[in-house]
């Protein structure tokens, strides 16, 4: 099953010209019987052994990891673990039945680079008890734990979870998008300013999410990260200093950030527009990434 799938996907990516991983999400892997593992990576070594495949990852939780589990990945050529932190305040994981504490992430987490892996640390914004102060706290924390990558998920409420009961009942209440959205951006400003790389801001959109069959309530929004990185730069944009009166102005950013300084449906654009009579977005790889500089004509 697990080679099928692997081949199926190998087929659709040119040989030498990417790294590719193989990644285990979904669950806790390091939960499942030592067999179990080790027969999922069974699966994986030809694939390595013979250069199409460089590592693996998987996602797991920070009270399942020792010293002896990690000696088991370390054979089986896993490079990356992340956990799922959530948060890193207490009340919020009590609050949330999470099962685990923040010392918990905190002493997984220096296993695993004790042990020489990437850390990879993701995060949720709105659980119970939760509040845009603890969540940037939680960034800060995780920073300071030397994750390498970090994900950011605001909380749904899906059908059929004890979150949805707590809902029902009136006992939880979701953050509002733009919440969602103000939450996000200043957790991703912690990141920016760190060596931890964001790895994925908001849920995929699955056609569950999209066509709400399982979403109850909450910030869900298929270009969350759109929206978030529109909102930054637009951030940057206000506390800027532009010179008038110019027929045009031409903005300079790095070409991975072209389409977030535009904005979501040109926000960030107009916002120029009303302002200047033409307004150019230039990509520019010369200018560095969340950055910008301006010339006029």
């Amino acid at each position: 099953m697990v080679n099928e799938i692997i081949r199926k996907h190998l087929e659709t990516i040119p040989e030498d010209k990417v790294i590719v991983e193989v990644g285990f999400f979904g669950g806790t892997f390091t939960g499942l019987r030592p067999v179990q593992q080790q027969s999922y990576f069974d699966s994986v070594h030809p694939f390595i052994h013979s250069g199409r495949i460089a590592s693996i990852r998987l996602s797991t939780r920070p009270d399942f990891i020792t010293p002896q589990i990690l000696s088991l990945l370390k054979q089986n050529f896993v490079k990356t673990i992340e956990l799922g932190a959530q948060s890193m305040e207490d009340d919020v994981l009590r609050l949330s039945s999470r099962g685990h504490t923040s010392t918990d992430t905190e002493e997984a987490s220096k296993m695993i680079t004790g042990a020489g892996f990437s850390l990879g640390l993701q995060m949720m914004i709105g659980l119970p008890g939760d509040t845009e102060e603890k969540a940037i706290r939680t960034a800060h924390k995780i920073v300071g734990l030397n994750a390498t990558e970090t994900r950011i998920y605001p909380v749904l409420v899906i059908s059929g979870t004890e979150l949805e009961k707590l809902f029902i009942s009136g006992k939880y209440h979701p953050l509002e998008l733009e919440e969602a959205i103000r939450w996000t951006k200043n957790v991703v400003t912690v990141f920016e300013s760190s060596a931890t790389r964001i790895l994925r801001i908001g849920l995929h959109p699955s056609e569950e999410l999209v066509n709400k069959s399982v979403l109850v309530a909450g910030p869900f929004h298929p270009s969350f990260r759109e929206l978030v990185m529109t909102e930054i730069w637009h951030d940057r944009f206000k506390s800027g200093s532009f010179s008038r009166p110019h027929n045009t102005i031409n903005i300079h950013v790095n070409p991975a950030d072209h389409n977030n300084a535009v904005g979501y449906f040109g926000k960030n654009r107009k916002f120029f527009e009303c302002r200047y009579r033409e307004v150019k977005f230039i990509p520019d790889p010369a200018t560095h990434l969340n950055t910008y500089h301006v010339d006029y004509r």
